[in-house]
């Protein structure tokens, strides 16, 4: 089977606006099936890895693309859109991409297409952050102590 590009799941919702999305059926096929999402010890260390990463490419942004989307189809096409495009999902609506400014722009982009594909009260923000600003988050919930994790505190032992 040839493997899907990012742009096929944009065409996918494209077909999805003119056929009708209004009391559409879930797609029951692949399901959203929020096990296949990395456990959060894995997630922290995507996120740690970004902050400690002392060979920063050039050319490169930090983003966020966080969503509040109604129809399960539409949903499901941009999670599979935001994987092929090398976005990493951290929440099951938030994922963090450290990709070229082209890429961010051209994800930018599509996403105000699929706004505009159908009628809707759906939300997408697609937000630069810098890595500073990544330091400075915590983590509440599931016993992990980012503050540690970070170095963030100094810990003296005598």
């Amino acid at each position: 089977m040839a493997k899907k590009t990012a742009s096929h799941y944009l065409e996918v919702l494209r077909k999805l606006k003119h056929s009708g999305l209004e009391g559409s059926a879930f797609i029951n096929r692949l399901g959203m099936n929020v096990d296949t999402i990395p456990t959060l010890q894995e997630r922290v260390d995507v996120l740690l890895g970004l902050i400690h990463d002392t060979q920063k490419q050039g050319g490169k942004m930090l983003f966020f693309i966080m969503y509040d989307i109604e129809s399960n189809k539409v949903r499901y096409n941009i999670v599979k859109y935001l994987e092929r495009m090398g976005c990493y999902r951290i929440q099951k609506s938030i994922f963090l991409a450290n990709l070229s400014m082209e890429k961010y722009e051209r994800i930018k982009s599509d996403m105000v297409e699929v706004q505009s594909l159908y009628d809707n009260h759906d939300s997408i923000i697609v937000c630069p952050v810098s890595s500073d600003i990544l330091r400075s988050m915590k983590i509440i919930g599931q016993n992990i102590n980012l503050d540690v994790i970070t170095h963030s505190k100094n810990t003296l032992f005598f």
